[in-house]
């Protein structure tokens, strides 16, 4: 028995993923599964050691992964037509995305997905990281003078006291026609191929396990709900885990490999060979 060693993000949406596996419904042939939770930039940064088998990790961070980690076709969170929000206090003059040019924006870290979208958008603006559940209460409070917010702070922005002046995945669908890709789930590529075939394909079960028994996954997630009521957390699950996240697919991929190149093409990021690990 292999003990594969899992990070993902204690996210509602991250959560609800994990539940067939967590639930012991769905297993890996000669693999046992250990869960570890840390935001999203956290596990970036852990990535770069290859500290687990399998991860949560930004999009935007793969071109520095790619030498140890495959993606998996399973398990991304895609923005289609809506996405991390740039929000401003309520009282702001800001109006528009361009009135922030040049100005301080709270980013939930600079190797997020969310962060590389916002670059995209306004080439001329100074991040400041810091925690993804800190950026909103800095943009309210006058630290900076906007947020881009992820996770739940995408549904609570206006009961924060917060406006939204732009919705990335929104903006960038308008462009391309594609989703945003934001989360993608990763292996570590020394590990044998029977292996990363069998947790590939165990993934995808979990996924496709919770989307099947919706009720019983969604009071799982709850416990990593920070701050949703259930009819707000089941509103969330469904921006994130849909059938993007079931399988890219050629499309999805195809956001992936446009996002990137994108940023590239931007000199946001170096080029990127972007190679899959297949469930065999």
């Amino acid at each position: 028995m292999q003990t594969i060693r899992v990070a993902h993000s204690p996210d509602s949406d991250d959560a609800f993923m994990y539940f067939g596996i967590a639930s012991g419904a769905v297993q890996a042939e000669g693999v046992a599964f250990q869960q570890g939770l840390m935001d999203i930039e956290s596990a970036n940064q852990a990535a770069r050691q290859g500290h687990y088998d399998v991860t949560a990790i930004s999009a935007a961070a793969y071109p520095y992964l790619a030498d140890r980690y495959l993606l998996l076709d399973s398990g991304a969170s895609m923005g289609d037509g809506y996405g991390p929000v740039v929000v401003v206090p309520e009282g702001s003059r800001i109006q528009s995305l361009g009135d922030l040019s040049g100005k301080n924006i709270a980013v939930p870290g600079l190797r997020t997905s969310a962060a590389l979208a916002l670059a995209l958008e306004l080439p001329r603006y100074t991040p400041v990281p810091m925690d993804f559940k800190a950026v909103g209460a800095a943009a309210r409070d006058g630290e900076v003078d906007a947020a881009l917010v992820i996770h739940e702070g995408q549904l609570t922005a206006a009961a924060d006291g917060l406006r939204v002046v732009a919705d990335l995945g929104r903006s960038w669908k308008a462009r391309t026609a594609l989703p945003l890709p934001l989360g993608l789930n990763a292996i570590r590529r020394d590990l044998p191929e029977p292996v990363r075939a069998s947790v590939a394909r165990a993934w995808a079960d979990s996924i496709a396990y919770g989307l099947d028994h919706r009720q019983d996954a969604l009071s799982y997630a709850l416990s990593f709900a920070r701050g949703l009521d259930r009819d707000q957390a089941d509103r969330f699950v469904g921006m994130y885990v849909n059938g993007w996240t079931r399988q890219l697919g050629p499309k999805g991929r195809e956001a992936v490999a446009v996002f990137l190149g994108a940023a590239f093409d931007r000199g946001l990021l170096p080029r990127v060979r972007i190679e899959y690990q297949e469930r065999g």
